[in-house]
């Protein structure tokens, strides 16, 4: 649908064909404004999408939880009592696994409620979000409010709220010795994948800079409004409510319980939180864009839909159909899917799509997309990695 618009398309082609040189397969998304408005995408998609239903959305918490719980169970009562410390070995590690899966999928609900996807009542979606959040050590508001930001910003060097991509002359010195070489990006990779969303919450890592030190659990801090503290300081106690009920269960059953129990898991969730949103926003075919170029149609199309297998499900299909959820966050999951249909044919080359295995992208992401620099025109920022 001439969806490259006016772009410097001979520019963008060169560009691809050096990326080719280098291995890295990709076409980049066109960075001019679309032929087509937010309106008239909407009007592709079919008018029950945006139709939001208690019974349907509380029927995924059920699921989930009574899936939870019998995992729950089988690590209580079953993996104990097999015959063998082998059996053991291999039962602990997919429990840990699967587990952690299924409370990713609790997390994607919680996360809907944050943005009033889960009912027509905002109260309603906000004691189910804080509930399902603080469960996983998550807090709700706090998160609520910076991650609408992200959305109202997504794309902008300036004012995105996390994963925010550095310029290369923003980096720390270490960054080369850590990009180039397969050691550097094992230990990058590790650090993120573990301790990256609570280093998020705590010291805002990777995410907008602020003029002084910012943290989601800091009612006061730069990141809330005088609006938004109270409601800070609940998702504080949800926290830490938690946290109590965790600390009980530990005097009782021991640390080492509840770590396979709780904590192992709570790690895969972490992780997969922030595989699954760095892959949607780190990719060389995406722009980001300065204060010059950026409006918020184009940011919200700078996005990646991932393949993932059997786990679009688990997830809710958070990971193939982030384009459409960036442009109608309001829109609950179970629609999703039937929505990127549509405005697919709407978007073109404007959408964009990456079947890469999952473990294969992220290696390459973390090679190729070390830093931004303007490329085709001056505002527009494209990934690159040679020093």
């Amino acid at each position: 649908m001439g969806a490259g618009g006016r772009m410097a398309t001979n520019e963008r082609a060169e560009h691809e064909e050096e990326a080719h040189s280098r291995g890295v397969q990709f076409r980049r998304s066109p960075t001019d404004k679309p032929p087509f408005t937010l309106g008239q995408i909407k009007k592709a998609v079919p008018p029950h999408c945006f139709d939001r239903s208690i019974l349907r959305s509380f029927s995924y918490v059920v699921q989930d939880l009574l899936i939870s719980g019998v995992l729950l169970y089988l690590a209580l009562n079953v993996i104990p009592s097999l015959p063998s410390p082998l059996l053991r070995y291999v039962a602990w590690p997919l429990y840990w696994v699967f587990q952690g899966c299924i409370l990713t999928g609790v997390w994607v609900i919680a996360h809907e409620c944050g943005h009033h996807a889960f009912s027509d009542y905002s109260l309603l979606d906000d004691i189910v979000g804080l509930v399902l959040h603080s469960g996983l050590l998550v807090p709700y508001f706090s998160w609520k409010y910076s991650h609408r930001r992200h959305h109202s910003n997504t794309g902008s060097l300036e004012r995105d709220e996390v994963f925010v991509p550095k310029t290369k002359p923003a980096l720390r010195w270490y960054s080369c010795y850590l990009s180039n070489n397969p050691v550097g990006r094992v230990i990058t990779l590790t650090v993120q994948l573990t301790l990256g969303w609570p280093l998020y919450l705590a010291f805002n890592v990777s995410g907008r800079p602020y003029p002084r030190f910012a943290c989601h659990y800091d009612p006061y801090g730069p990141i809330y409004t005088d609006r938004e503290r109270a409601q800070i300081f609940i998702s504080d106690i949800g926290v830490l409510a938690t946290c109590y009920a965790l600390y009980r269960l530990c005097a009782s059953f021991g640390f080492e319980w509840m770590v396979a129990i709780y904590g192992v898991p709570l790690l895969i969730v972490n992780g997969w939180l922030v595989l699954i949103t760095y892959l949607q926003h780190t990719h060389p075919a995406l722009p980001h864009y300065d204060s010059s170029e950026w409006d918020w149609l184009r940011g919200a199309l700078a996005t990646m839909d991932r393949d993932y297998g059997v786990l679009n499900r688990v997830f809710h299909n958070i990971t193939d159909t982030h384009v459409a959820h960036h442009l109608f966050s309001t829109m609950p999951h179970y629609h999703a899917m039937e929505a990127t249909k549509a405005i697919k044919p709407i978007l073109g080359e404007y959408y964009q799509f990456d079947g890469t295995p999952v473990l294969k992208a992220m290696w390459r992401e973390a090679k190729e997309c070390v830093y931004v620099e303007p490329q085709d025109r001056k505002g527009v920022f494209w990934y690159n990695n040679e020093f």
